[in-house]
């Protein structure tokens, strides 16, 4: 596979920096990759526009007119799966790029063995994000790709998948289960949630990220919340 990556900084100095330190990661890993070098946010968007393919964006914050953040959240608006790392001279951002899931900060000068670390982890997202359910429905045959689904809950003899899109099929949650990954956890009898779709958890229920609500069963409580420290 190519990994199609993106450099964004206005600094050209940074940018050489940066592009031949995700070279040696490619070689090293024995990974293809396709870089594009970009100064400033309006560049990139006005190529984006044209190529929305990119596997990896390494984005500078601080940008001419248009910094990082702002530039992000433009992409994430119809983007959910493309990796999205910030490179900074400062900390002061970072709360910020938790709206738009930042996989990660890296602090200027950027240090070789730490990029390398995020870029695998890159890596390794991008490959479960290429897992999917296939589904029997009363529409045909859908594919659902795995981290879209938010949660599972069952009613009777059938499951309902929480993505995107909202997909009943005649399942047990049991079975749907054995269908997914390491980021899933059954909270009880009747619902499956991703752990990475969790924004917080009370005594009583779990608050996903796009606000929906799951009742919790008693005594779930401390069992979810160490299964999140470990998922991390």
């Amino acid at each position: 596979m190519t990994y199609k990556i993106a450099v964004c900084d206005d600094s050209s100095e940074d940018i050489n920096y940066v592009t031949n330190l995700t070279r040696q990661w490619a070689q090293k890993h024995h990974h293809t990759v396709q870089i594009s070098e970009f100064t400033s946010g309006e560049n990139f968007l006005f190529f984006y526009e044209e190529e929305k393919d990119f596997d990896i964006l390494l984005l500078d914050i601080e940008m001419g007119e248009m910094d990082g953040v702002t530039m992000a959240k433009k992409i994430r608006r119809d983007n959910d799966s493309v990796q999205i790392v910030f490179i900074t001279g400062y900390s002061d951002y970072i709360e910020e790029g938790y709206d738009v899931a930042a996989l990660h900060y890296l602090m200027k000068p950027v240090k070789e063995e730490k990029f390398f670390q995020v870029l695998d982890r890159a890596v390794e997202k991008l490959q479960k994000n290429e897992q999917v359910l296939i589904l029997e429905t009363g529409r045909g045959v859908v594919r659902v790709p795995v981290y879209q689904i938010r949660y599972v809950e069952v009613r009777g003899n059938y499951v309902t998948i929480h993505g995107k899109e909202e997909f009943t099929v005649k399942m047990s949650l049991g079975e749907v289960e054995k269908l997914l990954d390491e980021r899933f956890y059954r909270a009880g009898r009747s619902v499956i949630v991703n752990l990475t779709c969790i924004s917080r958890v009370t005594k009583k229920d779990i608050i996903l990220d796009d606000g929906s609500d799951i009742p919790l069963p008693r005594g779930a409580y401390e069992r979810v919340n160490k299964a999140i420290i470990c998922m991390e």
